[in-house]
């Protein structure tokens, strides 16, 4: 039985994406399966159609979890929060747990 590959010190870019749909369903209550989630779909709008607080709750539970802060005026926020493949990016990248 082969297990999927890993990065260095982390989880596979898929395995993280899903990590963090379920983050999203468990910490916003939604009534979707993780799985459900398209990786590509927007986070804000039509995708899952969030609004800000449910960003800042997400973005409580990932400092918590992942070991790292997401800064509310961080200039990047949007590209970062454009979809779960691209927040998913970049917890990988920043992530101390």
């Amino acid at each position: 039985m082969s297990s999927p590959q890993t990065a260095p010190g982390g989880t596979s870019p898929v395995t993280l994406e899903l990590e963090l749909a379920q983050l999203f369903v468990d910490a916003l209550n939604l009534e979707t399966q993780a799985q459900a989630i398209d990786p590509l779909a927007p986070l804000f709008g039509e995708g899952l159609g969030l609004d800000s607080i449910d960003i800042l709750e997400v973005a409580l539970e990932i400092s918590q979890r992942y070991g790292f802060q997401l800064r509310s005026d961080d200039e990047n926020n949007q590209r970062i929060f454009q979809n779960l493949r691209s927040l998913a990016a970049h917890v990988a990248q920043n992530r101390t747990q």
